[in-house]
């Protein structure tokens, strides 16, 4: 995932970060990302990861899709919001190649701490370490929904303190959808960016105006997590082929029928993003 986040915030792109839930999922995605020539980030939260079954029943999933699918475009298998280091050092030794350490929800000294201990466990395993500053709020499997803005001096200190790949300042983004027009502080994004020199992480991404992800961007923004969005897509396809299908009990039909929908939600975004063409 550095190295990825490193050549987009250089090239003046993002990379999608794309949650997967299932096979189906991460099949669909890997296909067309594939077929975009686009470099992707499969999410996996903590809560995907116990439907799905284990950290690893899914990196060797996904392991298997890349080669039996011939996939050739860089592939990076994420912790999307890991709340311990327990949890992500059972991520990384079951073979995800990047994680996410959510430690937001302590005072900055005990953030940076807690990072630490998963920076210290992941480079000695070649895993990239991505942290969350400030909070952002939602609904993304039992996030609070308040939203608490990062200061630009506490970055520069997780940043200093850290050898972070990449860093999540909470900025206005919501998970899930947004209630009104999503309020991106773009200023702070900016100054953080040019501050930390790291590449920054917009969450939340289902739901922000095409102009305001471009100017994210523009602003050091260099992966967008994008769930919802994809979540959507595939209910109302699948919703309309079952009430067209009254008969179908196929479960590969069923699930299978929201395929296009959420191939057509990922051409969109890589399009939006700029990562076609860039793998």
């Amino acid at each position: 995932m550095k190295e990825m986040l490193n050549k987009a915030m250089e090239g003046k792109y993002a990379i999608p970060h794309l949650n997967i839930n299932n096979l189906e999922w991460a099949k669909y995605i890997l296909e067309e990302c594939q077929n975009q020539n686009s470099p992707v980030i499969l999410g996996v939260s903590e809560g995907a990861s116990k439907y799905m079954g284990g950290y690893k029943v899914i990196a060797n999933m996904v392991k298997g899709l890349i080669e039996d699918l011939n996939i050739t475009i860089p592939v990076a298998l994420h912790l999307d919001h890991g709340s311990s280091f327990e949890v992500c050092k059972k991520a990384i030794d079951a073979g995800f190649t990047s994680v996410m350490i959510d430690a937001s929800k302590y005072e900055l000294d005990e953030n940076i701490k807690i990072t630490n201990e998963v920076v210290l466990y992941a480079n000695n395993k070649n895993v990239s370490v991505e942290a969350e500053i400030g909070h952002i709020g939602g609904n993304e499997d039992g996030v609070s929904n308040e939203i608490l803005h990062a200061k630009c001096e506490d970055c520069v200190k997780i940043v200093n303190a850290t050898n972070l790949c990449c860093l999540a300042p909470a900025l206005g983004s919501v998970h899930g959808i947004y209630k009104g027009e999503p309020n991106l502080n773009f200023e702070r994004m900016k100054e953080i960016s040019e501050k930390t020199k790291l590449p920054l992480v917009l969450h939340g991404g289902t739901g922000i105006p095409d102009d305001k992800i471009k100017k994210a961007i523009s602003c050091g923004i260099a992966k967008i997590n994008i769930n919802t969005e994809l979540q959507i897509a595939w209910h109302n396809s699948v919703k309309d082929f079952v009430k067209s299908n009254e008969g179908s009990y196929d479960p590969r039909k069923v699930i299978g029928s929201g395929e296009n929908a959420i191939k057509e939600v990922v051409r969109n975004k890589i399009a939006l993003l700029g990562s076609n063409n860039k793998a």
